[in-house]
């Protein structure tokens, strides 16, 4: 009875790592999909959000009947609890990738990204991406120095995001009012999905060490 029970927690870890995965791949696509216009890829990450949305459901079932059938307590539920928390964030991800890709989708077969953005884009769908892997691996390491480390990474996103504006609100800006407004839910589809993959991080510190990031010691020593 006790090693289902171990099985059932396992199986929820091992959702978490998988939907982290699909949402990373997802953001990556509709990066390309963005930037290159191609309404195939687009629809394909629109398509895909289903299955995402699926292990979300499938995951809190799990998580459900581990809390029905066995009511733990103490690290066991804290382990539930927050992967149902982790979930919520990994669906949300995926919506934003699905968001990206919407938009490509809508600006087809134009370019919603101008030109002199598309670098800033690129560079903000690689970190995302980025973001999202090392959250899928300190949810398999439990590591949580990396888990800390996500906060100083997810700074060159904030840099970038502040790039965009910098962009809009230059004199020189020529590309109407329409992109700007496209560029402008773009740069912040974004940002929300490096925060998530940064919350997924901050709830693994919470889920190995009972303490929130922010109470922990700064160099991290009593994290371990």
């Amino acid at each position: 009875m006790r090693e289902a029970y171990h099985e059932e927690l396992a199986a929820i870890s091992d959702g978490l790592v998988e939907m982290a995965n699909l949402v990373g791949s997802a953001i990556g696509l509709a990066t390309t999909a963005l930037l290159d216009a191609d309404l195939k890829l687009a629809e394909s990450v629109i398509s895909a959000d289903e299955k995402i949305d699926g292990l979300q459901r499938e995951l809190e079932n799990r998580a459900i009947t581990v809390l029905a059938r066995q009511q733990p307590v103490a690290t066991d539920l804290r382990v539930v609890v927050t992967s149902l928390r982790m979930s919520a964030d990994l669906e949300r991800s995926g919506d934003l990738a699905e968001h990206v890709a919407k938009l490509a989708r809508m600006r087809h077969p134009q370019r919603a990204v101008p030109r002199d953005l598309r670098r800033t884009i690129l560079e903000m769908g690689q970190v995302a991406q980025r973001l999202m892997a090392q959250a899928a691996e300190v949810i398999i390491t439990q590591d949580v120095k990396a888990a800390l480390q996500m906060e100083q990474d997810d700074e060159r996103m904030d840099e970038l995001h502040r790039t965009i504006f910098q962009h809009l609100m230059d004199d020189r800006w020529q590309h109407g009012v329409e992109t700007a407004v496209d560029v402008t839910l773009v740069g912040r589809y974004y940002e929300r999905f490096a925060d998530h993959a940064v919350s997924v991080a901050r709830r693994l510190v919470y889920l190995v060490t009972g303490e929130r990031a922010d109470e922990l010691p700064t160099d991290g020593a009593g994290a371990m």
